[in-house]
């Protein structure tokens, strides 16, 4: 497919529109991107009006990689620990079905 026929949505971030490929279908998914990106752009924007589009994108990138990291992080401890809350589990039905024996 040529970037000509590609499929796009419009998104709107600090006030800008851009146009951006999207495959049919996920729309939905670009523009809640899109809405928690200008967000965070916003919020940053507040802070320091005198940051250009550029930077302020830049920041925002990496506030939003730092929360997907972290919570990225979060979920391997919790899985971590229902990890091991499943094996005591199966530690303990052994030894109780050993001793019903």
């Amino acid at each position: 497919m040529s970037d000509a026929s590609r499929p796009t949505a419009e998104i709107n971030l600090l006030g800008r529109h851009y146009t951006i490929a999207c495959e049919p279908g996920e729309e939905h998914k670009l523009d809640r991107a899109a809405r928690y990106l200008d967000r965070a752009m916003h919020g940053i924007h507040a802070q320091n009006s005198l940051l250009g589009n550029e930077r302020i994108a830049i920041m925002a990138a990496l506030n939003i990689t730092h929360e997907l990291l972290e919570t990225l992080e979060e979920r391997r401890d919790g899985e971590r620990t229902l990890d091991r809350l499943s094996e005591r589990l199966a530690q303990a039905l052994e030894d109780a079905d050993r001793r019903a024996q």
